[in-house]
């Protein structure tokens, strides 16, 4: 069982590869994982290993104080809901194969989805916590989002992929309120605890946890009023809604109410609530199938329809019921997977699916029009289908069933006979309107006549589900006799009951004929049924429902983002400064603890540097310059390191000091694009209710500070520390190995977050262009440069001070050996990853103020996102090796080594976590100085080349009007002169 989930995990993940290193014949490489799986569940079944109550299980202890332990089992029902699964997978992963023309890079990804989906489904089957169940149900909600969104360019597929995520995903949210509430209760919190439960009834608040579990069960299975979901997801691909609609998702559902039903149906809202709602989805989703053109939306609203059946069935909870609830689910599965799968050849050879633009496709695809009729007949329950055998079963356990007496017994038994004579109604619609020649005298339509041949494998996969349907209508027993191992090992196994084709002159086949011939009746008259149905839903569109909520919604979270999100910086942090004043104030007045105590200074130095930070914040409130403000409020930094030096802290002092100087480089970077003073200045009156404020949060922390100080009341963790560090970590320096072994999760999050926000600064900067650069092999370059490695071709570096060339060529060394140094000692003595990367950090800001970008890109020529990704692997590889022996994540191995000359050197494994912090340092600062400093640079200097260029453009167009005007003017001087002599030559001649 752990195997077969692994090897899909890895199917999973190799799947996008696969496809585009081999192409659509990958899918049938895929489909073997998931056929493999189905026969050794066969196998199982077979064999007889769940009979009398026997399970698989595989058990890890995690968490088990929030049980959250990972706890999978294998019994009857897992193994037959497996099959449906892993079976209906591999054929539609082969389907696959067949169904797509093209490979494009969306289909690496969607196969990987696919299995995925499979992969999710095995595990919310074979998990026995229900918390692990949640995990899983979760996913193949996310899952299902993506699969239906594949055609992204369209407006449908995402409105549907939106619509499917929010309704399942809140229901799964709801659901997980009842699993929480249900486990406070009982204490129990997984799926074999439930029927060692001494009395169901009894338990307090079991309503409300039925009514919030079955809210989760109901919307994932689309029963109303969340069923509108289900039509709208036919705008994935068609192998998707094949999977989705037989094997995945929708079966969740239908498996929650099937698990817990035995034990449940004694609670008198379990009844009340899902047999009512399945009947009414049986008997809507049936009518809807009856309006539509589209062939897919006819399948989707008959699996709303038969999802509504097997529901209700389902939800008895006696053992002919679950037989016959079984029966059906497996025989949905066959039809509905065939038919789905015939519906995407037709779409696929032919272009559409319009029941209007289809006719004459029977004579031209004699195969699939028999294989659509096999499958079709079965869902309308005509012998010797195992559809038939199914429906026979469920009639028989309605008429027989004990735990519904009078009156609920018979409005079930009417509800499924008209349920079933709709289904029979929309099954004749389905083949007529796919198949039948509509128009004697036109024959085929165009559509018909110029569609293509149906390929192997878009019509094998649906033949194989058509075959098994006629194989388990004649011959039902073995299936029959999976089923039992289930019921006997749940309702004992006193009474075997098994299906059967046939069961002599009854009732139940007198109601099938009825059934038969009223389903013909109405597709005869389906014209006057037209009439019969509105325009608009009688009952109003659940779909428009479901926009209106949405819009309220939309528009509530506007107003209210409206109203408190103004805009204004001063008013939000007035708010969170009030807020912090306020509530701990009052938590402290309402509080008993009256022995506090504060020692205001151990020593005249602290006096010292508390008399510096007050004065350098005071400062900084009246500074104009901006860069002024920023060093002021470093100086308090620097003091603040000076009183961790003094309380004997050297590791948070160094930490501070590298910290807030690299803040204040990253200010200086930024404060350059703006303006170097404040211009605007607030009224007196508004200083002073900020200077109020910030006394009043001073005064409020320092409350807050003294009482936490003096409401401990057990001896502090840290006494241990240092023990703890040399025994657990192999290390002197307690600060050190806290983040690198005893919290080292913590420091894990911690450097994801970095990464995180590097990513993010980059994206504000860059937009949506690349904000990567090409990594390159460092070379020895010979060039006209004075003391820096990036040469002096640019103006700047020919008027860069040859000082501060040479402070850097000397300090960048010195610096980076120190970086080195605390790395190395850090495990020991003050340093480790972080501060040696800071220290490096510091060395590359330097090298970047002295030379710009390309000295930067001289002094580390790798792309930034590279190495916060090596670091991260690093921290990754320290985590997960220990599992391979035996031990927890993140356990520190030691080991020594003798160096000559220098002795023994110790080296703790926990030395890969600290290289992979110091990486992910030195990316981040890579990714900050290459955005906010070079991405900045070359922005700076195209717009001062845009400026340059627009000045020459602007001279050049002058001389070009002056020139312009100079010959203007020549030839006004020239015609002048002209004119001047033809005048006196004219007078000389009149003279």
């Amino acid at each position: 069982m752990l195997t077969l989930m692994g090897a899909l995990l890895v199917a999973t993940a190799i799947a996008p590869f696969l496809i585009s290193a081999l192409g659509r014949p990958a899918f049938g490489l895929l489909a073997l994982v998931p056929g493999v799986g189905f026969f050794w569940t066969l196998q199982k079944l077979v064999d007889g290993a769940f009979a009398d109550g026997n399970t698989l299980r595989f058990d890890i202890a995690w968490m088990p104080a929030a049980h959250l332990d990972l706890s999978l089992r294998m019994d009857g029902l897992s193994a037959l809901f497996s099959l449906i699964i892993l079976g209906v997978g591999a054929l539609v992963m082969l389907y696959c194969w067949g169904y797509f023309d093209q490979t494009p890079r969306r289909l690496s990804l969607f196969a990987g989805e696919m299995m995925a989906f499979a992969t999710a489904m095995y595990g919310l089957v074979i998990s026995d916590s229900f918390l692990l169940m949640y995990v899983f149900w979760e996913v193949t909600s996310l899952l299902s989002y993506l699969l239906v969104s594949y055609y992204g360019e369209r407006a449908s597929s995402r409105r549907s992929s939106q619509q499917a995520l929010m309704v399942t995903a809140l229901g799964g949210l709801v659901m997980l309120m009842g699993i929480i509430l249900l486990g406070r209760q009982t204490g129990m919190w997984s799926f074999s605890e439930i029927a060692a439960m001494p009395d169901v009834v009894q338990t307090p608040y079991i309503t409300v946890a039925i009514v919030l579990i079955l809210a989760g069960a109901l919307s994932k299975s689309a029963i109303a009023p969340s069923h509108f979901w289900l039509p709208g997801a036919m705008a994935a691909p068609t192998p998707v809604s094949a999977y989705l609609h037989s094997a995945a998702m929708v079966k969740a559902g239908i498996y929650l109410v099937a698990r817990l039903a035995p034990e449940f149906h004694v609670v008198t809202t379990w009844h009340l609530v899902v047999i009512p709602l399945g009947v009414f989805t049986m008997l809507l989703g049936g009518w809807m199938a009856l309006k539509q053109k589209d062939l897919k939306l006819v399948l989707a609203y008959g699996t709303v329809s038969q999802l509504g059946f097997i529901t209700s069935i389902m939800a008895i909870g006696s053992r002919e019921a679950m037989q016959a609830g079984l029966a059906l689910t497996f025989a949905h599965s066959l039809f509905k997977a065939a038919l789905f799968m015939i519906v995407g050849a037709i779409d696929h050879s032919a272009g559409t699916r319009d029941i209007d633009k289809l006719s004459g496709l029977g004579r031209r695809q004699p195969l699939l029009y028999g294989l659509a009729i096999i499958s079709g007949l079965s869902m309308a329950g005509i012998p010797p289908l195992f559809g038939f055998v199914s429906k026979e079963a469920v009639l028989e356990a309605i008429m027989h069933e004990e735990l519904l007496v009078g009156m609920p017994r018979n409005l079930l038994l009417v509800g499924v006979v008209l349920g079933s004579i709709l289904t029979m109604a929309y099954t004749l619609r389905f083949l007529w309107g796919a198949f039948a020649t509509k128009d004697r005298e036109a024959g085929a339509s165009e559509a018909v006549r110029k569609m293509h041949p149906v390929g192997l494998l878009l019509w094998l996969p649906p033949g194989i589900l058509s075959a098994l349907t006629i194989f388990f209508g004649l011959l039902p027993t073995p299936l029959s006799s999976a089923i039992n191992q289930h019921l006997n090992s749940v309702f004992g196994s006193a009474e075997k009951t098994y299906l059967s084709l046939w069961h002599g002159w009854t009732i139940p086949l007198a109601l099938s004929a009825f059934i038969v011939a009223m389903g013909i009746i109405l597709h005869w008259q389906r014209q006057v049924l037209v009439k019969w149905q509105f325009t608009y839903p009688a009952l109003g569109s659940a779909d428009k429902a479901y926009d209106t909520v949405i819009n309220s919604l939309r528009n509530l979270s506007l107003h209210t983002t409206a109203s408190t999100q103004r805009g204004s910086l001063q008013l939000n942090l007035t708010v969170i400064f009030a807020t912090l004043m306020i509530l701990p104030v009052i938590m402290l007045i309402n509080g008993d603890l009256t022995n506090v105590r504060m020692i205001v200074a151990e020593n005249p130095w602290q006096m010292v540097a508390a008399l510096i930070m007050m004065l350098s914040a005071i400062a900084a409130t009246s500074m104009d310059n901006r860069l002024s403000a920023v060093i002021i409020v470093g100086v308090t930094g620097y003091a603040l390191a000076f009183v961790f030096a003094l309380h004997g802290a050297p590791d948070l002092a160094l930490t501070q000091l590298l910290v807030e100087t690299i803040i204040m480089v990253l200010f200086m970077l930024v404060l350059r694009r703006m303006p170097a003073q404040t211009d605007w200045k607030q009224n007196p009156e508004t200083s002073r209710l900020r200077a109020w404020l910030a006394v009043g949060v001073g005064l409020s922390v320092t409350l807050v500070g003294m009482y936490a100080i003096n409401a401990r009341t057990a001896r502090p963790i840290s006494e241990f520390m240092p023990e703890l560090a040399k025994e657990i970590g192999h290390g002197a320096n307690a600060v050190n190995v806290l983040l690198v072994d005893i919290r080292a999760w913590d420091t894990f999050g911690e450097i994801s977050v970095l990464v995180i926000a590097a990513i993010g600064v980059a994206s504000l900067i860059y937009r949506t262009q690349s904000f990567s650069r090409s990594s390159r092999r460092p070379t020895l370059r010979v060039t006209g440069r004075r003391w820096l490695a990036a040469g002096v071709e640019s103006e700047q570096a020919l008027n860069r001070s040859l000082m501060i060339d040479v402070t850097t060529r000397v300090l960048f060394p010195s610096m980076m050996a120190l970086s080195l140094y605390f790395f190395f000692a850090g495990h020991n003595a003050p340093g480790g990853g972080f501060a040696g990367g800071l220290v490096a950090a510091l060395a590359l800001i330097l090298r970047y103020l002295a030379g710009g970008r390309a000295e930067l890109d001289e002094a580390l020529p790798i792309d930034g996102g590279r190495t916060m990704g090596t670091g991260l692997i690093l921290a990754a590889l320290a985590a997960i090796v220990p599992m391979f022996f035996g031990r927890p994540p993140l356990t520190t191995g030691y080991n020594k080594i003798a160096v000559p000359l220098i002795g023994d050197v110790s080296l703790p494994s926990a030395l890969i976590f600290d290289a992979g912090v110091y990486l992910v340092v030195v990316g981040l600062t890579l990714y900050i100085l290459n955005s906010l400093g070079a991405r900045l640079d070359i922005e700076e200097e195209g717009r001062k080349q845009r400026a340059r260029d627009r000045a020459r453009s602007l001279a050049r167009r002058q001389r070009q009007r002056e020139a312009a005007a100079k010959v203007q003017k020549a030839k006004k001087a020239k015609a002048a002169a002209g004119a001047a002599t033809a005048s006196t030559a004219t007078e000389g001649k009149e003279k």
